[in-house]
């Protein structure tokens, strides 16, 4: 117990029906007067976007700036792109709108408010500035949680990788997590999100750094996915449902700056090379390296199969986890997630390029079990259905 650790839950969250209106206090509170909104081109034929920009109207009369060419695996192209239209637009705040790709590029376009001629992938993180520009994220899906955390995760195009640029400063200002905003998602992105902050609260709980805050918020953000996933799929306009969502990808969020795990070192490289969505990534992934992670920690899993309403007495933790796999293998089906990669079109000869690029991400060093190359094309090779 010697060592000293260090506990942050700074982020200003406006959760509830309606709470876009916090737009007035984001612009009020640090004096934005013609902001950035940062999206992608998807979004801009929603009904969110028309809601969130009803209210900029309101707010900014006067006028504000947009980007709406936000890709889904957002690259450092697209920091640049939106970086050139905050600059065209003489803006002072940034609303970064939409899922993780829109809010994790706005986060990445901070960085160019204090490195204007500096590529993202060389700009000096020691040297940040203690305050950049204000940013207000606004979600429209409940996967990644991006709107309270500090980092951002941006394809570097010219080395076809994943980075991940992060510090204090990049953290939203304020979050605001309106329900309303994610009735029109998808069932299918509703599942795929849905999966990712399960998989995030998973990763971050079972992650062996002390913090029990965070293991705490990740049991409970386990246990919301658990009961509202399944509602908020089989019908969109359940508020409640939604909005219990957006919570969990919250807290999944606030859970893993303890760190994350093999999972996503999987579902990385599963993005950059094979174009699958990030939380379909994961969802695919998950049971396997469950399965791989068992005999270290079955402690931890037991405790999660409780989130999910598996009666452990008089079993043991191993025979716990076997039945955590179970149901996350059923939950999987129920929201219509592919059971293999090979369901998802990766190419069995795509398995030693991902495996490769797994080995080299920075996540899977705080997984429980340590991870080889070879023990990734293995994770690979079963994900996949061989």
């Amino acid at each position: 117990m010697g060592e000293i650790s260090q506990f942050r839950f700074p982020t200003d969250i406006r959760f509830g029906p309606g709470s876009r209106s916090a737009l007035a206090d984001f612009a009020q509170d640090f004096n934005v007067t013609h902001p950035l909104i940062v999206t992608d081109s998807g979004l801009v034929e929603t009904d969110a976007f028309r809601l969130v920009t009803q209210r900029a109207d309101a707010v900014w009369p006067d006028g504000y700036a947009k980007f709406t060419g936000v890709h889904p695996n957002p690259s450092d192209e697209d920091v640049e792109n939106a970086w050139k239209a905050y600059a065209d637009g003489k803006c002072d705040g940034v609303i970064g709108l939409g899922g993780g790709s829109a809010i994790d590029a706005a986060k990445a376009m901070l960085l160019k408010t204090a490195f204007p001629d500096t590529a993202i992938s060389e700009i000096p993180f020691d040297k940040l500035p203690a305050e950049l520009a204000p940013l207000c994220a606004i979600s429209t899906t409940a996967g990644t949680g991006s709107e309270v955390g500090r980092s951002a995760v941006i394809t570097i195009k010219a080395e076809n990788r994943k980075g991940v640029f992060g510090g204090p400063p990049l953290m939203p200002k304020m979050a605001i997590l309106d329900p309303e905003l994610t009735v029109g998602l998808p069932a299918n992105l509703t599942a795929a999100t849905g999966m990712d902050a399960l998989v995030h609260a998973i990763e971050a709980y079972v992650c062996p750094v002390l913090h029990p805050m965070c293991d705490g918020i990740a049991l409970e953000a386990i246990r919301l996915v658990h009961d509202y996933l399944p509602k908020a799929y089989a019908d969109g306009t359940d508020i409640h449902a939604r909005g219990m969502m957006q919570l969990a990808a919250s807290m999944g969020a606030v859970a893993f700056q303890k760190d994350l795990g093999a999972v996503h070192s999987m579902a990385h490289p599963l993005s950059t090379i094979c174009g699958v969505q990030h939380g379909l990534a994961n969802a695919v992934c998950l049971a396997p390296v469950i399965k791989f992670n068992k005999d270290i920690c079955a402690d931890r899993y037991a405790r999660i199969a409780q989130c999910f309403n598996i009666n452990t007495f008089e079993l043991t933790d191993a025979e716990a986890t076997d039945k955590l796999v179970e149901a996350i293998e059923q939950l999987n089906s129920r929201i219509g997630i592919p059971a293999t990669l090979a369901e998802v079109g990766v190419k069995e000869d795509q398995l030693e390029q991902l495996a490769d690029d797994a080995f080299k991400d920075p996540c899977h060093p705080a997984n429980p079990r340590s991870c080889t190359r070879k023990d990734f094309l293995a994770l690979y090779k079963e994900a996949y259905g061989k």
